[in-house]
């Protein structure tokens, strides 16, 4: 296995850094350099201290996991011989080889990588889907002009992919950088309805930062915009108004309203026929009843959300990692009701899930949680809860 990190050691002594000289910029034991470099550190850096360490190495975010890749450098499992000769082709030439049906496979990798993220997680997703963008990044300017806005537009829904993993692992800089790089990819590409997307994505990362404001004026943006979005994005995107009204201290009325309107154009996307393709294709009747729950949350009713959250976990079949968020909106939902002991239960179980899929996001919101939980501590419940946090390194044991 020690081959096949030889790249990032290659790099770190071209800059001049001893393994002692890179460990000690990055705040890490020197062991753990050779470790990454050795390959004996499965999946190599940590999320969080990806982007610091591409900062030292002078790399972007995607040649960073070029040279921490187990593969060689841009090699792609194609569906056949032909495929896969047709492929390397393209990446030897991009010129005279890179066409149409290359964007194609890309974009079948794409959706390989987005059909299985809820379950493995975005630390084993991320590598595919910047080893993919790399690709882009590497020979996009080669490749005939005619090939180029379909690229374009591949490569604004990858970044729009990567924006989002990156917020499950909890790192804005670079959820933010790709959603930046997603508008630009959908602007070459002429692509209006990506660029609305977007928006609607730094809407829902607004609400991760609990900007209020920011919630709901980007999610009005992505609605009176120049584009047509389809009635399925248009539902998800009059949803996440919803919740921005009930952020900034709109009447419940008022937001319910807003909320019956998502759900009308929702009914109405079904009974068009409008297929759920991208962007938008997770966003169904289950998710829409679980954002309408967080809502409510948000609205000041807390009971009603977590009797919500507990009917659609016990009977819809979620990914895994999105099982553990949504149980952690509900242990948030319960203790803000004022129901310790079971908030506490339900926590520990989101815990477990977010530790195993790496999912940052739901363990900020576990965070959250137990600061609700402060005037409960001493409940042996409470406590467990915050012993397990505690040890997934999510809350600091000073003080308690």
């Amino acid at each position: 296995m020690a081959a096949r990190r030889h790249r990032l050691a290659e790099r770190r002594k071209n800059l001049g850094f001893t393994q002692e000289g890179l460990a000690e910029r990055l705040g890490v034991d020197p062991t753990t350099v050779r470790r990454w470099e050795s390959g004996e550190t499965e999946g190599g850096p940590k999320p969080w201290i990806r982007p610091k360490l591409a900062r030292y190495l002078q790399v972007s975010p995607a040649q960073l996991e070029e040279l921490l890749s187990d593969e060689p450098e841009e090699s792609f499992s194609a569906l056949n011989v032909d495929e896969q000769h047709h492929v390397e082709a393209a990446l030897a030439d991009a010129r005279r080889y890179f066409d149409g049906p290359v964007v194609d496979y890309f974009r079948r990798q794409l959706d390989v990588c987005m059909a299985s993220d809820g379950e493995q997680g975005p630390t084993r997703t991320l590598p595919a889907v910047l080893g993919l963008l790399g690709a882009v990044e590497k020979h996009g300017r080669e490749v005939l002009p005619s090939v180029r806005r379909e690229l374009m537009s591949f490569a604004a829904c990858g970044a729009e992919f990567a924006g989002w993993l990156y917020r499950d692992v909890n790192d804005p800089v670079q959820a933010r950088f790709w959603y930046d790089r997603a508008t630009e990819w959908a602007q070459e590409a002429g692509d209006l309805l990506m660029q609305g997307y977007v928006l609607l994505k730094k809407s829902q990362m607004a609400y991760d930062a609990r900007d209020a404001l920011r919630v709901f004026t980007l999610a009005q943006a992505a609605l009176e915009g120049p584009w047509q979005l389809p009635t399925r994005v248009r539902a998800e995107v009059t949803q996440q108004e919803a919740l921005g009204m009930a952020m900034v201290g709109e009447p419940l009325s008022a937001v319910e309203r807003m909320l019956d309107d998502a759900s009308q154009l929702l009914a109405r996307a079904a009974a068009d026929g409008e297929r759920p393709g991208l962007p938008g294709a997770y966003f169904t009747a289950t998710t829409l009843v679980l954002r309408n729950a967080a809502t409510l949350t948000e609205a000041g009713k807390p009971a009603r959300a977590a009797v919500v959250f507990g009917e659609v976990l016990a009977n819809a079949g979620l990914s895994r990692r999105d099982a553990g968020f949504f149980r952690a909106r509900r242990a948030a939902a319960l203790a803000l009701s004022g129901e310790p002991d079971e908030a506490a239960t339900v926590g520990l179980e989101a815990v477990e899930v977010a530790t195993a899929t790496n999912s940052r996001r739901t363990l900020r919101v576990l965070t959250e949680v137990m600061s609700t939980l402060t005037p409960w501590r001493g409940r042996p419940a409470v406590r467990e809860l915050h012993d397990v946090m505690a040890a997934s390194g999510s809350i600091s044991t000073t003080g308690s």
